[in-house]
């Protein structure tokens, strides 16, 4: 499958949808392929059923602001670009007011597929 985006824009955003407890959204999250694991902001996370702080599991994660340790979450299932995955472990953190997206796509998404970015053409194939 082949998705559009805007090459001249900063950021690649991804409509994203997200299952949780209390329903489903759709969210933006940056495609990010420095980002080794998928984060999204707490906010979204309690809107959509999960409580974050109650995780047992913490994960380390350097930031620009410093290192900071991250609950793991496990949500019902994520859709994006045409693929879906369940059962699919993302790490929550708090993202500031000013923030453009709602949080990072990461690698750990595209694991298991073979993604082509063209920045020429701003396309993104994802099989």
């Amino acid at each position: 499958m082949t998705f559009g985006f805007d090459p001249s824009q900063g950021l690649i955003i991804v409509p994203v949808r997200l299952f949780g407890p209390a329903g489903d959204m759709i969210v933006r999250l940056a495609l990010d392929t420095g980002a080794t694991s998928t984060l999204i902001n707490s906010e979204i996370m309690v809107l959509l059923g999960y409580d974050p702080a109650t995780s047992p599991h913490r994960i380390q994660v350097t930031t620009g602001s410093g290192v900071e340790l991250c609950p793991r979450v496990t949500v019902q299932r994520l859709e994006a670009l045409g693929k879906s995955i369940n059962d699919f472990s993302v790490l929550s953190h708090t993202l500031p007011p000013t923030s453009q997206v709602d949080g990072l796509l990461g690698l750990d998404f595209f694991r298991g597929f073979q993604i082509s970015i063209d920045f020429r053409n701003g396309r993104i194939t994802i099989t």
